[in-house]
């Protein structure tokens, strides 16, 4: 597998974390026979980030082997977007970096710009909880 740098990308999603009551998680897959979307839209699920209480999650699914990436948010995440083109341009950006074996540094930048989007709508509130864990999770 393609090295990356959990750490890193761990920290960044900490920091956007740090000013939003948002969820990001980040899934690295081995392979990925199905269409990207269709595979993050499953891990969403089993991961269950629609339980969030206010529908505010984003995965960040890439699969550096079979060069797939996507990205997926909730509805209530969905709902804030008022450029239609966002996910599109950010999962175009992530891709670039991928394409150009900068893996850790894609997903830290995607990371950072979806961080700045959702906390707009959804600022860190005083007692909010990480809903989610911020850990990179590696498929096995």
């Amino acid at each position: 597998m393609t090295y990356i740098d959990v750490d890193k990308i761990v920290e960044a999603i900490r920091k956007a974390e740090l000013l939003t009551s948002g969820e990001i998680r980040v899934y690295v897959a081995k392979h990925c026979k199905d269409e990207a979307i269709e595979k993050a839209a499953k891990v969403f699920q089993k991961l269950k980030m629609h339980k969030t209480a206010l529908r505010n999650a984003v995965l960040i699914f890439v699969c550096p082997s079979d060069h797939k990436a996507a990205i997926l948010g909730d509805s209530g995440i969905n709902s804030i977007i008022k450029e239609e083109s966002f996910w599109n341009n950010t999962l175009d950006e992530l891709i670039l970096y991928c394409s150009k074996d900068l893996i850790t540094e894609g997903i830290c930048k995607t990371v950072e710009k979806i961080g700045e989007l959702i906390k707009l709508e959804y600022p860190f509130e005083e007692g909010d909880i990480n809903e989610l864990d911020n850990e990179v999770i590696l498929e096995n």
